[in-house]
């Protein structure tokens, strides 16, 4: 595969593929050999990259792989992977050919999609998507299931191998609302064929209800080490943001720090710029909450986040020149920035801090599997 570089400022953002290799042991020796895991690696496999997050989960337990849309099927099996791929999103005439064209397994749940999908003439993989609480997409009731199942019959063509749900609340302490869909769940497969694969459980789910992994399990999240409140799982992180510092300036009590004066010293500082901001994917709403990482130490973001610049305050480091790292979230010596912190800051969840870095941004994949 073609590695990135960082460019002339030092910015980039970098994936470290034996973190995903290491995570998708972990959750797989968690969820027992009888359970297969799905790799969910749509949306560019929450920015980490699509093929090279595929084939490493591959070759490290997972056994299927999830996406979006069609078109990221397509990108895998244009990358080689022969893998099951199953389309989680919707059916629409666009995909249709895509899906047949590139062996995707391909979500149904009513009357519209299947006859898309049967008007192809083509043979097509399916899973029932049977919605029990999240409200998203989905077959509802026992009415809709069995029209859907009534399709599939005067369709030949169409190949129904599998059936999921999903957890609307899988994360709340309280699982008294994700047994109710489980339960439901469990009714309406009562409606299907015998032999399909069933799978219900996405990260959390997978971690904290044994009892609904059932044949599969999909997982997201802690794929990529960002998952919150286990500790006692040795997940990491795979994203670090990087950048080096541009300037460094002193600072008197009194003097303003960028737009809208939003910052004011109330005693000598020495202020550091960095080459980063919101035209970057870094979030403007971090602005004088979030911290970066210095020679191993934090350092407080000054006044508003740039489009292109930030500053921080390195008053307590005299050692710093112009050139040197700074990690706007990942590891460095000792500390550490996790997405979920940053996530607090800009008042979002991790998975949008993942999706953040913008185009502009190099990717340098590093520990890149044997074969890859």
């Amino acid at each position: 595969m073609v590695n990135g570089a960082a460019d002339s400022r030092g910015t980039c953002l970098r994936v470290d593929l034996s973190a995903i290799a290491h995570n998708s042991r972990v959750l797989k020796d968690t969820v027992g050999e009888k359970v297969r895991m799905m790799a969910v690696v749509k949306a560019n496999a929450y920015g980490h990259g699509l093929v090279p997050v595929a084939k490493t989960a591959l070759m490290n337990g997972a056994s299927w792989l999830g996406v979006a849309v069609p078109e990221e099927g397509r990108k895998l099996r244009q990358a080689g992977v022969s893998a099951p791929i199953l389309v989680l999103g919707n059916v629409n005439p666009e995909g249709v050919d895509i899906a047949a064209e590139y062996g995707l397994t391909q979500t149904v749940f009513d009357l519209p999609g299947v006859a898309l999908l049967a008007k192809s003439g083509r043979d097509i993989d399916v899973h029932l998507k049977i919605d029990t609480g999240m409200n998203r997409i989905g077959a509802r009731t026992e009415a809709e299931v069995k029209a859907v199942l009534e399709a599939l019959k005067n369709a030949p063509n169409l190949h129904l191998t599998g059936a999921f749900t999903h957890f609307a609340d899988a994360d709340n302490p309280d699982d008294a609302f994700s047994r109710q869909q489980f339960d439901r769940f469990q009714r309406l497969c009562a409606l299907l064929p015998d032999g399909l694969l069933l799978h219900a459980a996405a990260s959390d789910a997978s971690l904290r209800f044994p009892w609904a992994r059932l044949h599969m399990v999909r997982e997201g999240i802690a794929l990529y080490g960002c998952i919150e409140g286990y500790e006692d799982l040795p997940l990491r992180p795979a994203m670090r943001l990087e950048t080096r510092v541009a300037y460094i300036k002193e600072i008197a009590a009194g003097d303003t720090v960028g737009y809208g004066r939003a910052f004011t010293a109330d005693h000598a500082m020495r202020v550091a710029t960095l080459p980063i901001g919101y035209g970057d994917g870094y979030p403007r709403a971090c602005s004088g909450k979030a911290s970066v990482l210095l020679h191993g130490q934090r350092c407080r973001a000054l006044g508003r986040v740039c489009m292109d610049q930030l500053m921080v305050d390195v008053s307590d480091l005299p050692e710093i020149h112009q050139g040197d790292t700074a990690v706007l979230m990942g590891r460095q010596g000792e500390q550490e920035i996790t997405a979920a912190e940053l996530a607090r800051w800009a008042g979002t969840i991790s998975y949008e801090i993942l999706l953040s870095p913008h185009a502009r941004v190099p990717v340098i994949y590093e520990h890149i599997p044997e074969g890859m």
